[in-house]
């Protein structure tokens, strides 16, 4: 669970996972990721497509003038914007509200109620295509695993599910290799064809549906091992219905075996111990950090604020990383790859440097 301490009336953004407040005065709000499947039965789910990720949200009532809700669904397209709706759930019932405005990425509706909310688009049974979704391509290369392990994901531009797939790996020793989104949106139900400039073994089948599933649920992924890695391989994702090419990345050698040579060491508790000093001199901005391991139950509530209760930068950054070395090996890697995503520039300084 989430905790937000808003200071005073405006309006706010989490960045971890994209909620916005619009708020009236000081408030504190509690958030968390929901299950659809537990909020909405098969017979609902005939009728609405999920649009994005489903919130436990508790406030004070009143204090919060409007909730900005993520949604995935692509407006730059010819897109039935009058079928979209949140969904308000209530004692196991589900009350569907229009939203007050509708913009790219979020759906906000005001002067809300809270329990569990999220956006949900109406099914048109007149059309054979569905929604364009915009999405993510993930891509991770197995640590402990022979040569070049990839796994390579395509997901919704849900940050529930992006998070939950960065643990899973996490716990499979995998490092995450960043590459660009795809351009184009993509359509529920549809299939994708992934391949290679290379020769490389694609298992269980070359072929990914592109579809919603809930966090709790293990991902569709399929794995890339590359037996020879060239100086740079190309991988490509093709939309079969279409044959038109939605997404292309290259990986190149020098990156790869970088990150084998890493692959028997505990990086992320070997960089924090190793650049301790430096990291209490020059991390930045510490809120999101804190966010981002309070999400991931690596620290609590009041760690949290014996951390921000420090005088100065450099104070809050040696209690937080005093704090975080305590936790043990995990809750390091956490935080090393929290700075890897957060201030990737001084990573990779200080990676340079030894």
């Amino acid at each position: 669970v989430c905790r937000a301490h808003l200071p005073g009336a405006g309006s706010f953004q989490c960045s971890v996972t994209g909620l916005g407040f619009e708020v009236n005065s000081a408030v504190t709000i509690w958030y968390s990721y929901g299950s659809w499947n537990d909020c909405l039965d098969a017979s609902a789910q005939e009728e609405w497509a999920i649009a994005g990720p489903l919130f436990s949200i508790r406030a004070q009532p009143g204090a919060v003038r409007a909730v900005h809700l993520p949604h995935f669904v692509c407006l730059a397209e010819d897109v039935d914007v009058s079928q979209c709706r949140i969904a308000h759930f209530k004692a196991g019932n589900m009350i569907l509200e229009e939203p007050a405005k509708l913009i790219a990425f979020y759906a906000v509706l005001e002067n809300p109620s809270f329990s569990m909310l999220g956006v949900v688009w109406r099914k048109l049974r007149s059309t054979l295509i569905s929604l364009p979704m915009h999405s993510l391509v993930m891509i991770f290369q197995q640590l402990t695993a022979a040569n070049t392990t990839l796994h390579l994901y395509l997901i919704p531009d849900d940050n529930s599910v992006k998070q939950a797939i960065e643990r899973q790996e996490m716990n499979w020793k995998s490092k995450f290799i960043p590459k660009p989104s795809p351009l184009n949106p993509l359509f529920f139900g549809c299939i994708y064809q992934v391949s290679s400039t290379s020769h490389v073994e694609i298992t269980p089948e070359p072929q990914l549906p592109f579809c919603y599933k809930s966090p709790k649920e293990q991902q569709l992924f399929i794995e890339i091992y590359i037996r020879n890695m060239a100086e740079e391989i190309w991988l490509l994702i093709t939309d079969i219905r279409r044959d038109t090419l939605v997404w292309k990345a290259s990986l190149r050698s020098g990156r790869i075996s970088v990150t084998v040579a890493q692959a028997w060491s505990p990086s992320g508790a070997a960089f924090i111990k190793k650049h301790k000093k430096e990291l209490c001199s020059r991390m930045g901005r510490i809120s999101p950090i804190l966010l981002h391991l309070h999400t991931a139950n690596i620290i609590n509530s009041d760690e949290e604020e014996e951390v921000l209760s420090q005088k100065t930068r450099q104070k809050k950054n040696r209690v937080l990383l005093e704090l975080v070395e305590r936790k043990g090996c995990k809750a390091q890697e956490q935080l090393y790859r929290i700075l890897q995503e957060k201030d990737k520039f001084l990573i990779s300084d200080l990676e340079e440097s030894s």
